[in-house]
């Protein structure tokens, strides 16, 4: 969708980015954080041709922009600035309104559409069609900001620190409305930011920046779990994974090689394998690794000896995803009020064992870390 390749830019003498190379996927968020002055807001301004590389070039759609009619590139792209940029004298209406009357859209379907975006982010079309910017708090114009931006009906949105001038609460507020409103529509939206809770909460990649260089380009869970280097580490904060536990997924804090059995031994022998690896239940797996079910040394004790497991074993097993995550495991657990809860992959093969003591093992690692850290 968009694909800057070779770009640098120049201040005179000094050169601010450097053969900087990244293909934005259709349809996804990607977030440009860094520390002030990497470059993150001028790569943004070269997508709509606010400002222009020094050498290089920017695809969308696999053509290059400069050959583009700028001013037809910027009504097909979507842009939002921390102050709103609303025209003081016209009403929410006519902002929003704006720019698909210049491109010609129907007068019926521009009306319609407003009152859906005005839905969309959380305004009463009925209340707010008509009030002009000053008669709105800075939450409510920055509504406006974003619902403008999706009007234009394009495929790309650009967002340049949108929420940063807005209180907590409006701000969470509204990165969840921004969420939720670009998985519906699916656009590709790259967002300008300095705060790593604001990108790690929004966004399907993030590219971290340092004096317009890519340090890492890579998902919130993958930068926060391996970051690229010291200062990546230093920049997203050491207690990054403890206070986001959302993050840590199944296959981070199971254990990979549980203890299992095949459905043709007898219980005898399962009650032996259990007592040689310290366990008091095994999983059942056929020699695909498909799994079948469980065995308990409490289900079993009472059984004939040489009854097969395959008979005797408890089939209904709870099972979670690998890419579930702490929060829903130990919500899984305590709901059906138990121990352990088995891994599988899409086939149903088994990955994995979680059990409270490997959660705690994972978590205090995690704080050992910290520990080491500071």
């Amino acid at each position: 969708m968009i694909k800057f390749q070779n770009i640098e830019k120049k201040y005179h003498s000094k050169t601010v980015i450097r053969n900087f190379s990244l293909e934005i996927e259709e349809g996804q968020l990607v977030v440009f954080i860094g520390p002030s002055g990497c470059g993150k807001t001028t790569l943004l301004k070269m997508i709509n041709k606010l400002s222009e590389p020094t050498s290089g070039k920017i695809f969308v759609n696999g053509t290059d922009i400069s050959a583009l009619n700028t001013i037809e590139l910027r009504r097909n792209i979507g842009y939002v600035i921390q102050n709103t940029g609303l025209f003081p004298h016209m009403s929410i209406k006519e902002n929003l309104e704006l720019i698909p009357k210049l491109k010609g859209e129907a007068p019926e379907a521009i009306e319609k559409k407003t009152a859906e975006l005005l839905q969309m982010v959380g305004l009463n079309p009925q209340e707010y069609m008509y009030r002009f910017p000053k008669e709105l708090s800075g939450g409510q114009q920055q509504r406006i900001g974003v619902a403008r931006a999706f009007s234009t009906d394009s495929d790309i949105i650009l967002m340049d620190e949108p929420f940063s001038a807005l209180d907590p609460v409006t701000r969470s507020s509204l990165q969840e409305e921004l969420f939720q409103m670009q998985k519906e529509l699916n656009k590709t939206i790259i967002f300008v930011t300095h705060d790593m809770d604001e990108a790690i909460k929004i966004a399907d990649k993030i590219c971290l920046l340092k004096d317009g260089d890519i340090l890492q380009f890579d998902t919130p869970e993958n930068i926060l779990k391996n970051p690229s280097n010291e200062f990546v580490e230093n920049f997203i904060g050491k207690r990054r994974v403890w206070n986001n536990p959302e993050l840590l997924k199944a296959e981070d804090i199971m254990i990979s090689n549980p203890v299992k059995i095949t459905p043709n031994r007898n219980v005898l022998q399962a009650i032996e394998i259990m007592k040689a690896n310290k366990v008091d239940s095994l999983l059942v797996t056929d020699r695909t690794n498909l799994l079948l079910g469980l065995v308990t040394l409490k289900g079993i004790q009472l059984q004939n000896r040489n009854a097969l497991v395959g008979e005797i074993m408890e089939r209904n097993v709870l099972t979670v995803s690998m890419d579930a995550n702490l929060i829903s495991v130990l919500k899984t657990m305590n709901d059906h009020k138990i121990g352990y809860v088995p891994v599988v992959n899409q086939a149903n093969q088994l990955s994995g064992l979680i059990t409270r003591s490997s959660i705690l093992s994972e978590l205090s690692s995690q704080l050992i870390d910290l520990e080491v850290a500071f």
